[in-house]
């Protein structure tokens, strides 16, 4: 049933038709608002509507919104947990990116599966981040956001945190 609700809202997408995409994806949301991939679908949609615009022609909160609701109704998806969290550090909400993007990582650690390129990715992303709230990268507020990208990023590496160190710090 959810495949076939999802079929034309990819199809006027892969067609260009963002827009159209959206509005079948609202229509839909009106009766069958207890399926989380329309709510997940419809926040990717409109955030690739917005970084197409270069503009906020919707708001995040909305977005941010759509993305909890499908978390909300799925709490055990992880790419939910990831594209909300993504969402979250592209809008410069750190705090709440961090938070979730640790939820994934706890997640992974959980189902015995290593850093993966997500966390990777919001490694940089959130240094990213940081760099633009304080160049200097001293501020003691984003101190355990520094941290914590840091540790993803040498996970994602296949080391530990002390395995790293130790190679760093031997004399070669």
């Amino acid at each position: 049933m959810v495949e076939a609700l999802l079929e034309k809202p990819i199809t006027l997408f892969r067609q260009g038709d963002i827009d159209g995409a959206l509005a079948d994806l609202q229509e839909k949301l009106g009766s069958n608002g207890d399926i989380a991939e329309l709510h997940h679908m419809w926040a990717e949609f409109a955030n690739m509507k917005n970084m197409e615009a270069q503009d906020d022609v919707i708001p995040g909160r909305k977005i941010m919104n759509a993305y909890k609701k499908a978390m909300e109704l799925d709490e055990d998806n992880m790419e939910y947990i990831a594209d909300f969290a993504s969402f979250a550090l592209e809008c410069r909400r750190i705090p709440v990116a961090v938070k979730e993007f640790q939820r994934y990582a706890r997640r992974l650690e959980l189902e015995d599966i290593p850093v993966d390129e997500v966390l990777y990715t919001a490694s940089r992303n959130l240094i990213d981040a940081i760099e633009v709230m304080d160049p200097s990268r001293q501020a003691p507020m984003i101190q355990p956001w520094l941290k914590q990208a840091l540790e993803w990023a040498v996970g994602a590496l296949g080391y530990s945190v002390e395995d790293a160190i130790a190679t760093l710090s031997a004399d070669d």
